[in-house]
């Protein structure tokens, strides 16, 4: 029965970002449940991309990515695909009629990766347009469910919020991203010398995105406010442990926050969401 494997694709997407992110499961989990599965597919299909750039290292990843995106475009033309992530993804696509464009614009960000190792501030603002403004974009046609008014209003917090989350990741992975696969995200600062000049000015940053994402995220329905408050309160804390880091550590340790903090961090941000204290 096709339901069975639809099934199936949609348990694959979930396992997957499980598996991969503690954080955002959690802020999934306290979605309304109808928004589980959709974003699990969004997150499954980009988790799959982001690995082949970043994990295949004995495979031809041009290759890779290039099927990927055929299989991609199969996949949402035929409405169905034999690689149970895509299945679940072209669902999601299918249901929030999420356009073309977001996709499109977010494997060449992933296609960037194969190639490009420096970034001058266009191509940097071009792919973080692409790695995660759009897919806060794919998130916000799921949680206000055709509502294009809405999605209008709220889209530039969305991007806004992806842009948050996507330069803690790099300032939280710089010493993977430069020692081990040579890339270098923003531009015009030497890492072999990164400065605590350099340091706040990137902090800057990202403060007046995650200033911003927070009133989209007031805006937000009730069904995806809290959840998505939770990665927001998760990435924020982790932003503030990696601002209190000196530039020498941060190039050289991945700077986290334990598992069993997390379950703290998650009951303060549901307290203040309870109690509108966002």
């Amino acid at each position: 029965m096709k339901a069975l494997f639809d099934h199936l694709s949609a348990t694959c997407s979930k396992k997957t970002t499980q598996l991969y992110s503690t954080s955002f499961s959690l802020g999934i989990y306290f979605l309304k449940p109808a928004f589980h599965e959709p974003i699990y597919g969004i997150y499954g299909f980009v988790r799959l991309a982001d690995e082949i750039v970043d994990s295949f290292h004995d495979y031809n990843k041009d290759f890779l990515i290039n099927k990927l995106r055929n299989d991609t475009i199969d996949a949402i033309a035929d409405r169905i695909s034999i690689n149970p992530i895509l299945n679940s993804f072209q669902h999601v696509v299918h249901a929030y009629n999420i356009e073309w464009s977001l996709v499109d614009t977010f494997l060449k960000s992933m296609e960037m990766d194969l190639n490009q190792k420096e970034h001058t501030p266009d191509s940097y603002n071009e792919y973080i347009l692409g790695s995660a403004e759009v897919v806060g974009l794919m998130c916000l046609r799921v949680f206000t469910e055709g509502d294009s008014h809405l999605f209008d209003e709220l889209k530039p917090y969305a991007m806004k919020l992806g842009a948050a989350f996507q330069k803690v990741n790099f300032l939280r992975d710089l010493k993977a991203d430069y020692q081990n696969l040579g890339r270098t995200y923003f531009p015009g600062v030497n890492f072999d010398h990164f400065s605590k000049a350099d340091k706040e000015n990137i902090q800057r940053e990202i403060e007046e995105d995650f200033k911003l994402a927070l009133v989209g995220i007031k805006g937000l329905p009730t069904g995806s406010r809290r959840g998505v408050y939770l990665a927001y309160y998760y990435y924020k804390k982790l932003y503030l442990r990696i601002k209190e880091t000196p530039p020498d550590k941060v190039m050289n340790a991945r700077i986290r926050i334990p598992d069993y903090n997390k379950i703290g961090l998650m009951f303060r941000s549901l307290l203040r969401h309870q109690f509108d204290l966002l």
